[in-house]
């Protein structure tokens, strides 16, 4: 995800052509390939970094490129986000315990395109508390994008996430956001996962854009701080637990498209 105000010039959101459109889609497919590769793997007593090697490995061995590592200084191949971890969480050797919650978050590049997805996992047993944020934020995610319509206001994506989770009684960060993908990891559009009382995007959704979905949801305040030993690492200020899920978005004629969908992961309608 990428954080608000990163960008001080926006330029216009690249509009895919069809050959493009078939790149974006083989990244996709792979990262999602991926998800349900590592998806037996996050339990207890595995540590991040465990996770991190076989997510690597996976990737190298299938002529793909890990598009987190080495991306403005990261030193690892995922983002392992875990209990109070909003995202950017580097995976380390402390093992996973039954009742965390882990955010896996993947990025690759497939012959120059990059799919971006994450989900959340729960280390069962968890409290109850712990499964409604995961499914709301699971939820949270489905309501933005089917949110998109082809010339659509890009704001209607926030505005129903931040409907849906506020009605539940969570948060939603206002931070971080989604962002464009294609040849470049991080592009506009950005993505906000609420609507900013200032300056609003004017975005209008056109077919061939294409983007990330990721709202981050919070059990307590949407207010996040940076860790600043590692710089990397985003925390619920309050150290609240805080869930996500990201897809790829494809815009077309139709409406929205998922690219990044997996055989064995969450569908729609799933229930934690």
């Amino acid at each position: 995800m990428q954080a608000l105000g990163q960008k001080n010039a926006k330029p216009k959101p690249p509009i895919y052509d069809e050959e493009s459109r078939e790149g974006l889609r083989r990244a996709g497919r792979f990262n999602g390939q991926l998800l349900d590769f590592v998806r037996p793997h996050v339990k207890a007593g595995v540590t991040t970094l465990e996770l991190d090697r076989l997510c690597y490995e996976y990737t190298m061995d299938h002529g793909h490129i890990p598009a987190c590592l080495g991306y403005k200084g990261y030193p690892n191949t995922i983002c392992t986000s875990v209990n109070e971890v909003v995202c950017h969480g580097i995976p380390n050797n402390t093992p996973l315990r039954e009742g965390d919650i882990v955010n896996v978050d993947v990025t690759t590049i497939v012959d120059g395109w990059h799919g971006d997805s994450s989900e959340t996992f729960l280390i069962e047993p968890v409290t109850e508390d712990a499964r409604r944020l995961v499914q709301a934020a699971f939820d949270s995610m489905h309501v933005g994008i089917d949110a998109i319509h082809p010339f659509g206001k890009l704001t209607e994506i926030g505005r129903a996430i931040e409907r849906f989770a506020r009605l539940r009684g969570y948060a939603v960060v206002q931070e971080y956001q989604g962002h464009g993908l294609g040849r470049e990891f991080h592009q506009e559009p950005g993505i906000p996962h609420y609507v900013p009382k200032l300056n609003p995007s004017q975005v209008i959704l056109e077919p061939g854009m294409c983007f990330t979905v990721e709202p981050m949801i919070n059990t307590g305040t949407w207010r996040t701080m940076l860790d600043k030993r590692d710089k990397w690492t985003v925390r619920t200020m309050d150290l609240s637990l805080s869930a996500q899920f990201e897809h790829t978005i494809l815009v077309t004629d139709a409406g929205p498209e998922i690219l990044t969908t997996t055989e064995h992961g969450p569908k729609t309608g799933h229930k934690f």
